[in-house]
């Protein structure tokens, strides 16, 4: 409800987010600056070619349009500031039913992760300032447009890049910059906000009983509470979200529901529970798929209709169709129309929400009760236990009770799963609706190991698994987990697109964290720099070929260039950049040493190569220094290269035209603009002294694990190996020395990989030799399958035990 405000109280409200908006406004131009000095230094940082054009593509691309996203977000915050100001006093807009496109909702999600760290940061600063400018305005809530909310300055922030020409996948990658330049600004507002409210004398103690009092007025709202995600404290910075399955009475359109009538994406070739030979992968896939196919029978039997004919009057329309026949009548029968979509029961969509906001808060308690873990685990299973019997007493069709039942089970085998630490065991119990709602909407989760949700809690679960409960508690990989349980729960209605979204985000996350080490991060590097030194070389051997295809240059030359000279070229690309001092001078020593290694008919010319050779024999010493070719092994080099030289003076054959030398030495300069991309099929040969001679890096720590010189891998064992998920965990026995080892790291052209053990010790593998440890047996995953293969398997055993749960 809306009190009736003084003009000097509503005016006191104004200049409140006058200032607020004046004070974060200043911080959009630094901002672009930070941004800017990012993306500089990433476009000057070595890689790959590939990742080193993209680097310099956000560059430019922001250079161009960075002076628009500034003036474009300036004038939307104003705009915001003035919208806000005319809606003071009012209440809340109210919640409209409409269809968002995938963009808008990717938008959404972009935004309100900054929107929920700002949350995070100044959630105690956010909450005192609501509630004062709700005494000021007599509101009970902020409009949802509100400056003062974080959700609108972050959105806005994301709408004007878009608007200005910028993509989404460039926000994400300079994000961490946008964080860092605002979050400390805005909670400074805050701060400065409160301060100039209470100098004003506006509520200098908050009366927390008053507050406490209008929570549980808010909760008692039906259907999941739609006046309680506005009025309620701010939890986790989700309280500014208001979940469209909240809101009463509300219905919404669903493709299809659970198991009735519907068609399972299970492989023909697995028409029953034999398994046939084939790569170990193959066979762990032919058992997950068949985990789910007889699950898929056992409740079709039970909810009507035989497997063979359970989908088959629904096959026409694919996923979009759903019976909207009672659970006993004939699916699909007469008029041979395709059926039509059912509506997602508003009551039972509404049950979800209350289950999922109800357990939400039992979840904080559990993680903040002394009791002891077992204890603890034990009260969130019986609590979610308890919820799906409420939710099954609910639900409105047979197909509906089968869902809930199975997700229950699923994630009570979860729950159940030990080697989970405990606190991160709560955050995928929050899930669990979440996972109910999508099953519902989308009966492809019950049928395809590649749906986003399975693919979400398996990466998670295969990551935390090898870690003991000390390491994960408080540490940054329980922070992301709870950060994409949050994000799932913010977009109830998304589906499978925001689980896919966030499960993209975890796996970057992994390939950040778990490589975050000072160790492993000199270990990465160094490997990396490997794999890209080799391939440079391959790539500069091809280019100096065809340059020399036409020059009548002598073999010795020849050799020493394809198979030094490149060499040496490749590392100092590496080490100096491909435009360095060093390596423009060592490119241009390859086009000196053709020209002087060639007849010499005129007396100017032998001149000119008596007066360069000392500098030029230098450079040379100084080009093989760098692949450690010293003392004897030099001096036979550069003794070779004198006599062709000497054997140059004497020669009556024709001189290459100084044109040509010219040509040569101008291709060698820009020599990475010709270069094709070399696949990663290349053998590199790879060992522990190549790595030390690389930047000088000590090795100790690194068990080097090469390919084996003509070992031939079955194709099937090589794709195993590129298919390996990083934060995976593998027993490895090498050398008579079984370790636990986590996978960390994959180079670029899947040529390398590193495994890191928990004592510190690192082990690089070549893709090769990793094949062939998978087939012998070497490395061998720690699970044999997915978590929720696992959890499939004994939820189905369990029906097996007692068919009656199912729908009682």
């Amino acid at each position: 409800m809306s009190i009736a405000r003084s003009a000097s109280s509503l005016q006191l409200a104004r200049e409140t987010r006058e200032r607020f908006v004046s004070a974060t406004e200043g911080a959009i131009a630094p901002l672009a600056r930070a941004i800017r000095d990012r993306l500089t230094a990433m476009a000057s940082e070595a890689g790959t070619a590939r990742a080193m054009q993209e680097n310099r593509d956000d560059f430019v691309a922001f250079q161009g349009q960075a002076t628009h996203w500034v003036s474009l977000s300036q004038a939307g915050w104003r705009k915001a500031l003035a919208a806000s100001s005319g809606s003071a006093g009012t209440l809340p807009s109210a919640l409209r039913l409409e269809l968002i496109g995938d963009e808008v909702v990717e938008s959404n999600i972009l935004s309100s992760r900054l929107a929920q760290l700002i949350h995070d940061k100044a959630s105690f600063e956010l909450s005192d300032l609501r509630l004062r400018i709700q005494h000021l305005e007599g509101t009970t809530e902020l409009d949802a447009k509100d400056v003062l909310k974080p959700e609108t300055l972050a959105k806005l922030l994301v709408e004007q890049w878009l608007a200005a020409g910028l993509s989404r996948g460039l926000w994400t990658r300079v994000q961490d910059t946008v964080q860092q330049g605002l979050v400390d600004v805005i909670v400074k507002a805050y701060e400065s906000a409160n301060a100039y409210l209470i100098a004003n004398g506006v509520m200098q103690e908050i009366d927390l009983k008053s507050f406490v009092r209008r929570t549980g007025n808010a909760g008692g709202g039906s259907g999941g509470g739609s006046g309680g995600s506005g009025a309620a404290p701010m939890d986790s910075g989700m309280s500014g979200i208001h979940h469209p399955s909240q809101v009463p009475g509300r219905g919404v359109e669903r493709p299809g529901f659970g198991f009735e009538g519907q068609q399972l994406s299970v492989p023909s070739t697995v028409a029953s529970t034999t398994i046939t030979g084939g790569s170990p992968l193959m066979i762990a896939r032919q058992r997950a798929q068949t985990a789910l196919l007889s699950l898929k029978r056992f409740v079709t039997a039970r909810i009507g209709g035989d497997p063979g004919a359970a989908g088959g009057a629904f096959q026409a329309g694919g996923t979009e169709g759903r019976a909207t026949t009672s659970p006993g009548s004939q699916a699909g029968g007469g008029g041979g129309a395709s059926p039509a979509p059912r509506a997602f029961s508003r009551t039972f969509a509404g049950a979800i929400a209350e289950a999922e906001a109800a357990y939400r808060m039992a979840a904080t308690q559990y993680m903040e009760g002394a009791a002891e873990q077992a204890t603890l685990m034990q009260q969130t299973a019986v609590d979610l236990r308890r919820r799906t019997a409420e939710l099954k007493k609910r639900a409105p069709t047979t197909a509906d009770k089968a869902t809930v039942e199975i997700v229950a089970l699923m994630f009570q085998a979860i729950l159940a799963e030990e080697r989970i630490p405990f606190s991160a065991r709560v955050w995928f119990a929050r899930l669990q609706m979440p996972v109910l709602r999508v099953a519902i909407a989308e009966p492809e989760f019950f049928g395809t190991l590649q749906h986003p949700a399975r693919m979400l809690i398996d990466r998670m679960g295969s990551c935390v698994m090898g870690f003991d409960a000390a390491a994960i508690s408080g540490s940054a990989l329980e922070g992301e987990i709870r950060r994409v349980v949050q994000v799932i729960e913010q977009y109830p209605e998304t589906g499978q697109r925001v689980f896919k979204l966030v499960f993209d985000e975890f796996v970057a996350f992994l390939n950040r964290y778990l490589t975050q080490s000072d160790t492993t991060q000199r270990v990465m590097s160094v490997a990396q720099q490997v794999e890209q030194k080799e391939t440079m070389a391959i790539q500069y051997t091809i280019e100096l070929r065809k340059m020399l295809n036409d020059m009548p240059v002598r073999d010795e030359i020849r050799e020493f260039l394809f198979k030094i000279w490149a060499e040496v070229l490749a590392i100092a690309a590496l080490r100096y950049g491909a435009q360095g001092e060093q390596t423009v001078m060592l490119k241009r020593v390859a086009s000196d040493l053709v020209w002087a290694a060639s007849a010499k008919p005129n007396r100017t010319d032998r001149a000119r190569v008596i007066q360069d050779l000392p500098q030029l024999l230098q450079r040379l010493r100084q080009g093989m220094a760098l692949l450690g070719i010293v003392d004897e092994p030099q001096e036979a080099h550069i003794k070779a290269i004198g006599a062709t030289l000497s054997d140059a003076f004497l020669s009556k054959t024709e001189a290459i035209p100084q044109a040509k030398i010219e040509a040569m030495a101008e291709r060698l300069a820009h020599l990475e603009d010709f270069v094709s991309d070399v696949g990663g099929t290349a053998d590199l040969p790879l060992d522990a002294h190549s790595i030390e001679l690389l930047l000088g890096v000590d090795a100790a720590s690194i068990e080097v694990i090469p390919d084996t010189a003509g070992a031939k891998v079955p194709e099937d064992m090589v794709a195993w190996a590129q298919e390996l998920q990083v934060g995976n965990w593998f027993m490895l026995d090498h050398n008579d020395r079984v370790s636990q080892v986590q996978f960390v790291w994959r180079s670029d052209r899947k040529q390398l990989h590193l495994f890191a053990s928990g004592d510190g010790h690192s082990f690089l593998i070549q893709a090769g030799r990793l094949a062939a440890y998978l087939q012998a047996g070497l490395l061998v995953p720690a699970e044999e399958e997915t978590l929720t293969v696992r959890a499939t398997r004994e939820a189905l055993a369990k029906l097996d035990a007692n068919p009656e749960r199912l729908l009682n």
